[in-house]
């Protein structure tokens, strides 16, 4: 049998149905980054509490995982973005807060450091506006993409829609973003979404 790390997150959610301490594995692999997802929408004070519901949430509803979907990410992240939803009036309150100070609440990491975020720096008010004005269901889409690093068929899994649903949401939400910014759009990754 592999070991626990080389194991597919459905191997693992399987395992934690007769040995519920397996799901510690899942937790540890994915905690960080939903953790920052949430920071990033919410800001630090309620993304504690966003990740680890989020966790709670899925170590509840383990016996009913998809097990032939090896990646629990979009899973993970469909739970945190309905978690977030119900935030929502946090997160306009923290857009619109960024587009006024220009401050980021969310502690700067290693990749904020990276000398090309200098750029990003200047766009953040305004995009944090821009944020604050596009329809909740398209910036789910849109933040699923450029914050949490998923694919369209992984936001849309996630998010719990058709992956052509979340092309349209995800390309109206970036035309609003360009629109608001000048033309140049700070969340395209420049390559191939259909991951």
């Amino acid at each position: 049998m592999a070991t626990v790390t080389t194991q597919s997150d459905a191997d693992i959610i399987r395992a934690s149905r007769h040995e519920p301490e397996c799901f510690a594995v899942v937790f540890d692999r994915y905690y960080d980054a939903v953790h920052g997802y949430a920071a990033r929408r919410l800001g630090v004070s309620l993304a504690d509490d966003v990740a680890a519901e989020t966790f709670l949430i899925a170590f509840d509803r383990r016996q009913s995982y998809d097990v032939t979907r090896a990646d629990a990410r979009p899973w993970l992240y469909g739970i945190a973005s309905n978690l977030i939803a119900r935030h929502h009036r946090a997160e306009v309150r923290l857009y619109r807060a960024l587009a006024r100070t220009g401050l980021d609440q969310v502690a700067e990491g290693h990749a904020d450091r990276v000398a090309v975020r200098i750029d990003a720096q200047a766009a953040r008010a305004p995009l944090a506006a821009a944020l604050a004005e596009i329809a909740d269901r398209d910036r789910d889409v849109l933040l699923l993409v450029a914050w949490a690093d998923l694919g369209l068929q992984e936001a849309g899994e996630a998010l719990g829609i058709p992956a052509g649903t979340a092309r349209s949401r995800l390309h109206r939400a970036r035309k609003q973003i360009r629109a608001a910014l000048g033309e140049t759009d700070p969340t395209s990754l420049g390559e191939d979404l259909d991951r």
